[in-house]
């Protein structure tokens, strides 16, 4: 098989590379002057795109080895068999685009979105007047997602069935319905991923780091997991105590929770839930749950709206995923709670009065909120000393006189901390 150098390919300039932009952003935006910019087989090797539009633009084999592409917008853009090899794109927007046989070996991929996009195996047969056709290569073996950088990004109904992606770093990435099937994932980090629905069959995830990753309705017939650290990993198996542990049926015991807190502790008693796995429940939303025990529970994925969680005890709680849009939430302890992906707009994690100019504080110490949504929340004198709220949602959060001491906040932070 004869290889094609990516330095036969026309070599575009910065300058004309700019051009092709602007042209392509005016077309983007319906004005007069634009094309939609074509860079196949072009030699773009090191060059500048951050921050561009170029939706549905085309870079079909293109040599892309250590271009930038952060922030930019490339939403339904063919990459088929480029060369992206040490390529950054941090933060860009890949939704839907067409990555086949793409080369991705230690391209940086942090944040970026890759929702629907294709990533399987792919290759271009060039017609060739003395040989033939002749497949494009960009370099001998190549290595697809080898050592990529996948951090935070998402995946969500991406598909990479045979795809390579050997010690790649998908850290707390969404793959929630990804296809992975027949995919070379050996020593790939997954701490934290989240892989609901996704289809592991035939994957080889030998060596894999999966510690906290969640695998639930996820096809793995014949995945190799060899080798894996599996620690707090997430599964259809019922994590701690199943629901039928519980002395009496949920629903029960819920009602008379209700009665205890309606009647000031006159009636009904208290709910214990520690270490109960709760995702076969039906929905909470609404419920008043104040006052709750539930630490070490898993909440995962139910929808919690507007339920009343005031002073209520979810020490180390498992609520990735849940909606608790407009929960009462005053003076609740979450210390340690994994809340990655939780919908917490609006609600009130303020402080819990107690009579007498007293009031209980929300304790969050050491809470992870990776991409959480905290838009319009309250948080008012809350705990967040070592809170991880990296790539949160937080725009109009109230954290005034909140202790935020070893907590990380995510960048360009429009919120109130001031008392």
């Amino acid at each position: 098989m004869q290889q094609e150098k990516s330095s036969a390919f026309e070599k575009l300039s910065q300058e004309q590379v700019n051009g092709l932009r602007k042209r392509h952003e005016k077309l983007s935006r319906g004005q007069d002057g634009g094309v939609r910019a074509d860079f196949s087989f072009k030699d773009l090797r090191g060059l500048d795109f951050s921050g561009a539009d170029l939706c549905e633009a085309n870079f079909t084999g293109a040599a892309l080895y250590g271009a930038n592409f952060a922030r930019a917008k490339l939403d339904g853009a063919n990459l088929f068999a480029a060369d992206l090899r040490e390529t950054n794109f941090t933060r860009a927007s890949l939704r839907r685009a067409d990555l086949r046989g793409a080369l991705l070996r230690g391209a940086i991929l942090v944040d970026s979105d890759l929702y629907d996009a294709d990533l399987r195996e792919g290759v271009i047969a060039m017609r060739n007047r003395k040989n033939g056709l002749n497949y494009l290569e960009h370099e001998k073996d190549p290595s697809n997602l080898d050592g990529a950088l996948l951090i935070n990004a998402n995946l969500e109904r991406a598909r990479l069935s045979g795809a390579s992606a050997v010690a790649a770093d998908f850290t707390d990435a969404v793959m929630k319905g990804c296809r992975l099937v027949r995919a070379n994932l050996k020593r790939a980090t997954l701490h934290g991923a989240n892989l609901d629905g996704a289809d592991l069959s035939g994957a080889d995830l030998s060596g894999a780091d999966l510690r906290e990753a969640v695998i639930c309705h996820t096809q793995t017939v014949e995945t190799d997991f060899s080798g894996a650290e599996m620690d707090g990993v997430l599964s259809d198996v019922p994590v701690g105590k199943p629901l039928s542990s519980l002395p009496r049926p949920l629903a029960e015991m819920l009602q008379d929770h209700d009665r205890y807190v309606s009647s000031l502790g006159r009636e009904g008693r208290t709910a214990e839930l520690d270490e109960i796995d709760l995702r076969s429940a039906e929905s909470l939303a609404g419920l008043n749950l104040a006052g709750m025990k539930a630490r070490g529970a898993v909440f995962y994925g139910l929808d919690m709206k507007g339920v009343h969680l005031q002073g209520a005890q979810l020490e180390g709680a498992d609520l990735r995923m849940t909606d608790l849009s407009g929960a009462d939430m005053r003076g609740i302890n979450l210390t340690g709670a994994r809340l990655h992906h939780c919908n917490l707009r609006e609600c009130d994690l303020g402080p819990l009065p107690l009579g007498q100019e007293r009031m209980l504080a929300s304790r969050m110490e050491r809470a992870v909120l990776h991409h959480a949504d905290l838009r319009g929340a309250r948080l008012r004198k809350a705990n967040l000393t070592g809170a991880v709220m990296s790539h949160a949602e937080i725009a109009g959060v109230d954290l005034r006189g909140a202790t935020l001491a070893e907590a990380v906040l995510p960048k360009q932070a429009p919120v109130r901390i001031s008392s």
